[in-house]
């Protein structure tokens, strides 16, 4: 079976390596080509048009930046969608808004063309070692269908039907943030009340206090390692999306505002490079801690 695949950065390259990994045929496309090339080792075929990577594929898989960039690869004049197969699935594993996952799947079944908005959490490790969740919104049938292609890259599970998986990342993005927000809070607090945070760490360890991002988050919070799991850039990215649909449905959620305040002021300060755990050195700043 082939697939194309869309976007090789530091998610889509594993992923793709996953696929090729399970005996598919990839062929990949990324803006920056070299992206795509240093793929070759898996077997994976870089191509320079889009329209190529649609060819004789059973599914296009997008994991790209934004709305605008799904926009613009797919749907967009000579996007990929123009080049689907009637009958093919198109699987949006980026993270986008809810109206974006609904747009896209209007245009693909305009073409006969499947949608699946099924966005992932899990971060390189996960992608790296096929373990991401992977939060999908349509079709019952249509996810049924897509299940093996899904499967390599980790644990699938349909929310409900199309823009639920778009959904179902904004609150994951929501959870992450928050949690981002309290350890760097936290361990700025152990620093300055004279306790270890990677004691700190150590103690909270199995309690209710622990989860994955204490563990691995706060690992890096203690050592200094920004280099981007997730760059900070994109969770304002989320988080203004979520805070968006809450306005559309006449919520308020005090908590999400001021975590994506802080996200946003780590990003003007310079920092929207560094990995979502480099809000640490915004806690610091405000605290007049360099």
């Amino acid at each position: 079976m082939r697939i194309g695949f869309l976007g090789t950065g530091l998610m889509g390259a594993p992923m793709a390596r996953r696929l090729a990994g399970a005996g598919f045929a990839v062929s990949a496309w990324n803006r920056s080509r070299e992206k795509a090339t240093a793929l070759a080792d898996a077997g994976i075929a870089a191509v320079d048009q889009l329209a190529e990577v649609a060819r004789d594929a059973r599914a296009v898989i997008g994991m790209l930046s934004s709305d605008d960039a799904c926009r613009d690869v797919l749907l967009g004049d000579g996007g990929v969608l123009a080049a689907m197969a009637p009958g093919s699935i198109l699987i949006v594993m980026s993270s986008i808004s809810v109206p974006m996952a609904r747009e896209l799947a209007d245009a693909a079944a305009a073409r006969g063309v499947a949608c699946l908005d099924a966005p992932v959490s899990g971060g390189v490790a996960g992608a790296e070692a096929g373990t991401l969740a992977i939060m999908v919104g349509g079709d019952a049938a249509v996810f049924e269908d897509a299940r093996d292609i899904l499967r390599p890259m980790g644990r699938p599970v349909r929310i409900g039907p199309v823009g639920t998986g778009a959904l179902a990342k904004l609150a994951n993005q929501m959870i992450v943030a928050g949690t981002i927000a309290l350890v760097a809070e936290a361990f700025v607090l152990a620093e300055q009340g004279g306790a270890d945070p990677a004691r700190l760490r150590e103690a909270l360890a199995g309690g209710f206090a622990d989860s994955i991002i204490l563990q691995r988050q706060g690992q890096r919070m203690i050592v200094g390692d920004f280099v981007p799991g997730g760059p900070a850039k994109y969770q304002i990215k989320d988080s203004g999306a979520a805070l968006a649909l809450a306005g559309e449905v006449g919520l308020d959620l005090p908590v999400a505002r001021l975590v994506d305040g802080l996200f946003r002021e780590l990003v003007a300060a310079g920092d929207g490079e560094l990995d979502h755990s480099a809000l640490i050195r915004q806690v610091r700043r405000r605290n007049g801690l360099g």
